[in-house]
């Protein structure tokens, strides 16, 4: 049987750079998204150019719907699998929620996609890991799990459960041989970091010491070391990318930025 990973929300940007970096090393690949079309389109493009097995899947993370979960990881049996490698991309960004005047719901919606759906993604996965022997889980956290960032409450304290959420994954589970880790990003160059919105481009977590920020490849790295058997003894970690952000008390504000 062929190695094989999910990675949700890998239709585009670091979740499909993730599972193309899967797919380099011969994973056949299951992608997730929110919207079957681009799940698919995706999964294609990985087939054609690694030649392996990739197939879409799509779900609505707004919801805690245990049987859609279920019928996903059943359909992966049905294909002929048990799950190698679990990543959890997706993500609610809960942006813009002020704290004074934020709705309730709004607010635990965040909580819904980034602790509930991932508890229910995760335990799914780890029963095929249990019955094949062992796998990886790796949860795409965030640096703002430890330093936080203006209106994202929400965002900010769910990643940091995340955290915790993996470590008790690690204890709990590693006697079946299922290891889990969580790559911390920082600021990366998405979409948002293109078009500058809300001025990211200039705002302060960009003065990094080395004077760069992420890639979706350097995130797709980090998933591959922690979610692959290079990574065999490691298990409750963290692994930030984030160009030594949290390493430095105070950045250089004098430099010229963004010289790359």
């Amino acid at each position: 049987m062929k190695r094989s990973v999910f990675v949700t929300g890998a239709h585009s940007g670091t979740g499909f750079a993730i599972a193309e970096r899967f797919a380099k090393e011969d994973y056949d690949v299951f992608i997730g998204s929110r919207q079957i079309e681009k799940a698919t389109s995706a999964a294609a493009v990985l087939h054609q150019k690694y030649g392996v097995f990739a197939k879409g899947y799509a779900y609505q993370t707004t919801r805690l719907d245990e049987d859609e979960v279920q019928g996903i990881f059943e359909d992966i049996r049905q294909q002929g699998y048990l799950l190698d490698t679990l990543v959890l991309n997706a993500a609610n960004l809960g942006i813009g929620q002020v704290s004074l005047e934020v709705d309730v719901n709004d607010f635990m919606a965040v909580y819904t996609t980034n602790i509930g759906w991932n508890f229910l993604m995760a335990r799914e996965a780890a029963k095929q890991m249990k019955e094949k022997g062992g796998g990886a889980i790796v949860f795409i956290g965030s640096k703002s799990s430890h330093r936080v960032t203006e209106n994202r409450c929400a965002y900010c304290s769910s990643k940091s459960a995340i955290n915790a959420m993996s470590k008790s994954f690690a204890i709990d589970w590693g006697k079946y041989g299922i290891r889990s880790n969580c790559v911390l990003p920082g600021m990366i160059k998405t979409t948002r970091w293109e078009n500058n919105e809300n001025n990211c481009k200039y705002c302060l977590p960009n003065y990094t010491p080395i004077e760069d920020i992420a890639s979706f490849e350097d995130v797709a790295n980090a998933a591959w070391y922690l979610g692959s058997e290079e990574s065999r003894n490691t298990t409750g970690a963290e692994l930030v990318v984030d160009g030594g952000m949290l390493a430095q008390l105070t950045p250089n504000i004098n430099r010229e930025l963004w010289k790359k």
